[in-house]
């Protein structure tokens, strides 16, 4: 398994993603915008309850500021694909050179994108890039900015998305919680997400749902296990990961103290 950084963090960001072997599931936290091509394999992405899958050749954006679960499923030639990060100061850059602005966003998190022959040229190039790993920062930024306006150009949404600055507004707590809860995140990320300070999160969610954030998070996660467990016959080794929690051990002591008996066990 692999996955290749072509440049710091600090600077615009080209990655080769390489898997080999097993499986790749994972949650992540999307800070960045980022244009993504499947090179081989599928990829099965999950933002909130809905599922999206793409195939190799296919071209599809994300949208920052968001929580995602994934399978990354290798398959007989691996999973690969390249993904280039937009970070902020380049899309600002654009936006005053171009006037590019935007309103708050409202649609969906993520889009398969319809390629012309730009994109695609364009997408050869940084499957260059990305092989050979030296490419010049100068070099890398000019052709993420051509990528940024050839995007822009193609899907209107995509362009209301890159060129949206703003911190996420302040979000229906019960509605993003309850699409969400699966996701084991720290709690800041939950109240930087639904546009709260993380004090303010904790007294919006109490006056809400008379419970702590841990709690109801801990409790959402046992019932919806219990639920899987007795009524879909799932087993526990499979489910455990899939509802937010981070190892079978916590799992099991957790539902054992809130059912009295352990996931195993049948009544």
């Amino acid at each position: 398994m692999e996955s290749k950084k072509v440049q710091t963090l600090s600077e615009p960001k080209l990655i080769q993603n390489l898997y080999f072997g097993d499986n790749v599931e994972g949650e992540a936290f999307v800070s960045d915008h980022i244009f993504s091509y499947i090179i081989s394999g599928r990829h099965d992405v999950w933002i909130g309850c809905k599922k999206y899958t793409f195939i190799a050749g296919d071209y599809r954006f994300f949208r920052r500021n968001q929580l995602t679960k994934s399978i990354k499923h290798t398959e007989s030639e691996g999973f690969k694909s390249i993904a280039v990060h937009f970070d902020q100061n380049t899309l600002m850059e654009i936006s005053k050179e171009f006037g590019f602005k935007s309103e708050r966003f409202h649609g969906e998190g993520v889009k398969a994108i319809k390629t012309n022959s730009m994109l695609t040229k364009s997408v050869v190039a940084f499957n260059e890039y990305a092989k050979r790993g030296d490419t010049d920062v100068e070099i890398l930024r000019i052709k993420i900015k051509e990528l940024v306006l050839i995007l822009a150009d193609i899907d209107p949404e995509i362009k209301e998305m890159l060129f949206e600055f703003s911190d996420p507004g302040k979000l229906d707590l019960e509605g993003f919680m309850n699409g969400h809860y699966r996701y084991n995140v720290p709690l800041e990320k939950f109240a930087f997400l639904t546009g709260r300070s993380l004090s303010g999160f904790k007294r919006d969610f109490a006056r809400l749902f008379r419970i702590t954030p841990s709690r109801w998070l801990t409790k959402k996660r046992l019932y919806e296990a219990k639920y899987l467990i007795e009524n879909c016959k799932q087993r526990p080794s499979d489910i455990y990961l899939e509802i937010g929690f981070v190892n079978m051990s916590h799992f099991s002591y957790a539902y054992k103290k809130e059912f009295g008996i352990s996931p195993l066990q049948k009544k």
